[in-house]
């Protein structure tokens, strides 16, 4: 998810730092997200989108309209 890592670095966050915030299980968590070796569930999108006020859709590639 190239977004969020373009998110991410927007706001100066490091990987650890925004699972922190989101209250991620895994330290790593988000790393996975963006690398690919993971998908985030309904749930996190959701959480993601709100913390980065954000849509979906443009979180996941599917509109260029933050």
């Amino acid at each position: 998810m190239n977004r969020l890592r373009e998110l991410r670095k927007e706001r100066g966050l490091k990987i650890s730092e925004l699972s922190n915030e989101l209250n991620l299980a895994g330290a790593d968590a988000v790393g996975k997200y963006e690398r690919g070796e993971r998908e985030p569930n309904i749930h996190i999108l959701i959480a993601l989108a709100n913390y980065f006020n954000v849509s979906i859709d443009y979180l996941v590639g599917r509109s260029d309209v933050r």
